[in-house]
């Protein structure tokens, strides 16, 4: 096996379910081992631990390895094929170069596809242990069938802050002359918001910055893999920060998101976001609260507008109805620390990047066990939560 076949092992040319061995279990909060729904290996990769995920209609599979937590010399992003990871448009954009940081990707972490079939992906710039550069953090898009960039906007100050995290992104075509981008930026400190960007004329603002649905919740307790972890943001013990995940509505008509620290959802009509003259005030008036949700990193949305939840206490994926109603899709005790997600018509793809078990969160001792998975699991039938 060469080096490059060792990053990516298939479980079989087509995905499909695996057993769960009797000795296995799960970390959720109520203790409960009994895997429910169908869990479907796509990919182990042995280094570096994926993140965001995208699936074009025609089922072509792009997977980003983002280097802020590990600076690694692979590929940020790639295209799964077969057997392989493929750098994506080209080794030269995503591998370590000498290109300016505008001009190549650093480290990708939340990707997307527009209602076109068109690839978008969050850079957040940021190498472990380094600075963001400037031009580092971006909105790029591709067009798949030709790897062209489309569309590359880099995010400045005053929407741009030192400490910002760019995390993940939505793109609606609805609004704007070439769409609008919608950010979250969870923020490596404690200073997070949503950016929203014009793709067509750059134009960029911070919003919602100071307002509580962006905000990690004080006080907030997690339990992970059965561990108590109280939010204290000068000594982590697990992932924090603010607005984090992020999706639309199947028509593009609101954005819905919610911080990392928090249960809580919240959506705002993307006409008013949009909007470069909406003050805060009227932003702060629009925000609606959805109610909980469990702790959440990924969101993502299907063509019948249910929102998919990665549910890390729980070892579980969930889906919210658009009537609010909360059910399980998938509880697995291989679900740790899922992360980027997407829905297709017909699966909910997920990362799982095992990132609560970094050395910050564990006084400096690695936890993670290779391979990180890249898991699918069928929407038809979600299971009663409850």
């Amino acid at each position: 096996m060469n080096r490059r076949e060792a990053l990516v092992m298939l479980a079989s040319s087509t995905a499909a379910a695996v057993s769960i061995p009797e000795f296995a279990r799960a970390g959720t909060v109520s203790g409960d081992t009994a895997p429910d729904g169908v869990l479907e290996i796509v990919a182990e990769f042995i280094w570096p631990g994926p993140s965001g995920i995208a699936v074009t209609p025609d089922g072509r599979t792009f997977v980003g390895f983002p280097r802020h937590a590990d600076n690694h010399k692979e590929a940020t992003l790639a295209e799964l094929r077969g057997s392989e990871l493929v750098p994506f448009p080209d080794r030269d954009m995503v591998l370590p170069s000498d290109l300016p940081p505008e001009q190549r990707l650093l480290s990708v972490h939340g990707m997307t596809i527009d209602s076109r079939g068109n690839l978008w992906v969050i850079d957040d710039g940021k190498l472990a242990g380094e600075p963001v550069p400037p031009g580092g953090a971006k909105v790029v898009g591709f067009d798949p069938a030709t790897g062209k960039v489309i569309a590359s906007v880099v995010l400045t100050p005053p929407a741009m802050r030192a400490d910002s995290h760019m995390n993940d992104l939505r793109v609606d075509l609805t609004h704007g002359a070439r769409g609008t981008a919608y950010v979250a930026d969870s923020s490596f400190g404690t200073t997070p918001a949503l950016v929203v960007v014009d793709i067509a004329t750059g134009r960029q603002r911070r919003a919602l910055a100071a307002h509580h649905s962006t905000q990690a919740e004080k006080g907030f307790l997690s339990i992970l893999e059965g561990k108590p972890r109280r939010y204290d943001p000068s000594h982590p013990t697990s992932p924090i920060g603010g607005v984090d995940g992020i999706t639309l509505s199947a028509d593009s008509s609101r954005l819905y998101y919610c911080p990392l620290t928090s249960r809580r959802l919240y959506s705002i009509p993307t006409a008013l976001l949009s909007n470069f003259e909406a003050s805060e005030s009227e932003l702060a008036a629009a925000v609606v609260d959805e109610g909980e949700k469990g702790l959440a990193d990924g969101l993502t949305t299907d063509p019948q507008n249910r929102i998919y939840i990665t549910a890390g206490e729980h070892d579980s994926i969930l889906c919210r109805n658009p009537d609010g109603e909360i059910e399980v899709v998938v509880r697995d005790p291989r679900i740790v620390w899922p992360d980027g997600i997407f829905a297709t018509a017909t699966h909910v793809y997920c990362t799982l990047g095992q990132w609560n078990r970094l050395p910050g969160f564990n006084d400096g001792k690695d936890l993670r066990e290779p391979p990180y998975l890249l898991v699918r699991t069928p929407i038809a039938s979600p299971v009663r939560f409850g």
